[in-house]
This record gives structure tokens, C-alpha cells and sequence, in this order.
């Protein structure tokens, strides 16, 4: 071959390699990738969820991401450090990262959203103040995502603190949106799944269907009656797919009833160990169940709008048993031996109910539901408002009343007030 005819041939090669190269390009810009939007996103969660985001194991090998990190202005260089960090993993699956401080433009074309814990300095705010800073927050994301996200965006909310009371404020404020908010209980979950496997020497992933009733992030019910283990190794020994009920190989009730219902009461109260590994997995697995559907036949505990199921009241955001399908979650009310006591239910609930009147400014205190043996065994002048008591004063509007009323003991009743009623 002739030097001249090398030439030609080498100029045809780089013409047609550039021609294929720009196809490319044009190719991926008509790729519109997956925009996920993260608020709170200088959290130490974030940092741990955008690597699993990247993965391509939460959406599936198909599907290419853009992520959007949302966070107030004061935050903006540790944005900048995730940005760089994200950028650096050059997963295949993430098309772009990008920084936002400026509240208008959030959720702009979000097909996803995940609500992180947001900043409160917890030494200036009291417990009504905090639940009720939540509110304003809620409401502000729920005006934006209304205005900005897309259509059948799916928004999940994490953390450990008031997640289904945030949960409950976004159904309201973006009502659009209200059958595609949930709140994540995976990491209350996996809390237990630990504990008990402690107990029993064995790895967390081989217990399976726990379940978390109630409140995510406070006075919740941990149910092992429906609780498996998997490969435990005793005298009875079957396949991978052979399980046991854990309540049958805890032989120290004591420890059941006691310790680890404790230990869970104090871990929920503080968040302790829910830190930003756990929320990031937590959120993560339920966005991939969301997505692909959770394992077949198993159990899995998820914050959702009450309607009436298991005996829990409506209108509140409740974690309650479920299994994902076909791109959406579906209660699983035929569970049977799933009865939860009134009393345990009136403990729940009531909470769930009072912190949502206190954010909406329609109750004064947050009063933690004690019953009748709680009370007989304290000064009642301690729990109860008095005629001078006016901040105790608790003012309920009609909307709730029956709601609110329906759950507490007749001697209680006489407390819950309308607006411009008082205690005598």
C-alpha cells in the first residue's frame, strides 16, 4: 500500500470516527435522565446515599440519573465537595450533578425527591417549636414541588426525626402529590433485626418480616409475631427457603419484654445509631422496592396514609406492614394474628394526632399520651391542664375534635377544648 493511499485511508477513518462520535452526542442528549433531587443534601446521609444512587443497583443498569443537591446557601461548599466527589466515582449511570441554593428553583423537573433531616439547632427550639419549624419547612417544599416537580414525581422521607409528622405536612401542602409520598421505617426495622440477631448469634439479613407499627422516629410497636429466621443453626436443619419463628427460639421472654423493647424506646427517642449509613441504606432499599418490587412473600414495614386499616385511624401517616408491586406499594390487611391491642393503639395514634395539631397551630402543648395507669401513679396536676395553666390549654378545632376525641379514655374527654373554650 502507497504512502498516499495510507493517507486516504487514515483521513476516511478519523472522518467516520468523528462522525460516529458526534451521533453519539446527539444520541445522548435525547437520553433524559432520571432527576433526583436530595434536600438537606450537606447531610452526612447524602454523602452516604449518592454512591448507592450511582450504582445503578436502586433505578436499574438502564436508567441514567441526574442528581440535584438542595440546600440552603450557607452550605454551598460542602455542595461543591459532594458535587466533586459524585463526579470523581464516573459511574456510567450519572449523568450530571448539580448545586442548588435558592428555594424557587427546587424540585425543578424532580422525578424523584428524598426528604433528609433538615437543620434545626435544637439548644433555641422547644418540642412545639420544633414540630412546628417542620411545618413552615413542609410547606415551603410542598408549594415548590407543586410548582416544579413533574407529574407522577415520587418523593420518600427519610431521617430520624418527625418523619411521618413531615410525611403527613407534604400530603397536605402538595395534595397533588398526596398518594406518592411515603415515609421510610426500614432503618427502625433494620434496628430490631440487629437486636434480635445479637440475641440469637446469628447475621441481621436472616430475620425477616419484622414489623414497625406506628411512629417511625417515636412511640412505635415493634411486632415479632410474624418474624422468620433463616438458617439457624440447631438440631432442625432444612433449606435455604426453611424458617423458624423467632418468638420460638427466644426462650428469655423477659429479655423480649423488656430489654429489647427498651433498648428500641430509647434508640427511637434519641435516633441513636440511626445515623447517615443506616437513613442512606433505609431510603435506598425502599426506593429500589418502589422501583423493582420487594422480595416475593416477604414483609416490609412503610409510613403511609391511614385509611381506616387494622383499626388505625384515619388520616394520619402510620407505618403499617406492606409489600411493593408493579411500581406501588399495597397494604397487607390480610395478615392474620396482626390485632393490635386498643391501648397500644391509643398510645400511637394519639401522638401521631397531637403532633400534627400542634404544627398546624391548632394545639398549644405536646402532651405525650399516658394512660390511666400512668396517671394513677403521679400527681395529675403534673400531666393535666389547669384553669391557670394557659399554655396547656388545649384548643382542637372541629375538623380534629372527633378524631382526637375518639381515642382518648371518657375521663379525659372533658379536656379537648374548641377555640375559645377553656379549662374550669
Amino acid at each position: 500500500m502507497t504512502t498516499e493511499l495510507m493517507k486516504r485511508v487514515a483521513e476516511e477513518n478519523l472522518g467516520a470516527h468523528i462522525e460516529k462520535e458526534l451521533e453519539k452526542e446527539s444520541l445522548k442528549g435525547l437520553v433524559i435522565p432520571l432527576q433526583v433531587w436530595i434536600t438537606s443534601a450537606s447531610s452526612l446521609a447524602c454523602y452516604h446515599l449518592i454512591p448507592i444512587l450511582t450504582s445503578g443497583e436502586v433505578f436499574g443498569p438502564q436508567m441514567e440519573i441526574s442528581i440535584n443537591l438542595f440546600d440552603n446557601k450557607h452550605t454551598e461548599e460542602i455542595l461543591i465537595s459532594h458535587k466533586q466527589e459524585a463526579e470523581d466515582l464516573a459511574s456510567p449511570y450519572l449523568q450530571s450533578v448539580s448545586i442548588c441554593t435558592q428555594a424557587e428553583e427546587a424540585f425543578h423537573g424532580a422525578h424523584v425527591i428524598i426528604i433528609l433531616d433538615d437543620h434545626v439547632d435544637k439548644e433555641i427550639y422547644s418540642l412545639e417549636d420544633c414540630i412546628r419549624s417542620r411545618a413552615s419547612l413542609c410547606q415551603l417544599y410542598g408549594s415548590l414541588i407543586e410548582k416544579n416537580a413533574c407529574k407522577f414525581a415520587r418523593i420518600i422521607v427519610g431521617g430520624k426525626t418527625f418523619v411521618n409528622l413531615k410525611t403527613a405536612l407534604l400530603m397536605k401542602y402538595a395534595p397533588t402529590f398526596a398518594c406518592n409520598i411515603i415515609a421510610v421505617a426500614l432503618g427502625m426495622e433494620g434496628q430490631a433485626k440487629a437486636a434480635l440477631a445479637r440475641k440469637l448469634k446469628i447475621t441481621p439479613s436472616c430475620i425477616k418480616d419484622v414489623i414497625i407499627w406506628g411512629n417511625i422516629s417515636g412511640n412505635n410497636y415493634v411486632d415479632l409475631r410474624k418474624a422468620k429466621v433463616y438458617r439457624y443453626e440447631s438440631a432442625i436443619w432444612g433449606p435455604p427457603h426453611y424458617s423458624r419463628p423467632v418468638l420460638s427460639l427466644l426462650f428469655d421472654r423477659e429479655w423480649v419484654s423488656r430489654e429489647f423493647v427498651a433498648s428500641l424506646k430509647m434508640l427511637a427517642a434519641t435516633g441513636r445509631r440511626l445515623g447517615g449509613m443506616l437513613v442512606a441504606h433505609s431510603v435506598a432499599t425502599t426506593l429500589k422496592y418502589w422501583c423493582h418490587g420487594s422480595p416475593p412473600g416477604e414483609i416490609v414495614s412503610l409510613g403511609v396514609l391511614s385509611e381506616g386499616q387494622f383499626g388505625i385511624p384515619k388520616g394520619i401517616v402510620f407505618s403499617m406492614p406492606v409489600k411493593f408491586e408493579n411500581g406501588t406499594w399495597v397494604v397487607l390487611t390480610d395478615l392474620k394474628n396482626t390485632e393490635i391491642s386498643q391501648q397500644v393503639m391509643t398510645r400511637m395514634a394519639s401522638d401521631l394526632i397531637q403532633e400534627k395539631l400542634v404544627a398546624l397551630g391548632e394545639l398549644a402543648n405536646f402532651q405525650p399520651y399516658q394512660s390511666e395507669t400512668d396517671l394513677n401513679q403521679e400527681d395529675v396536676n403534673t400531666t393535666l391542664p389547669t384553669k391557670n395553666d394557659h399554655q396547656g390549654r388545649r384548643k382542637v378545632s372541629n375538623d380534629y375534635k372527633d378524631l382526637f376525641t375518639g381515642l382518648m379514655p371518657d375521663d379525659e374527654k372533658d379536656l379537648i377544648l374548641s377555640d375559645g373554650e377553656s379549662v374550669e
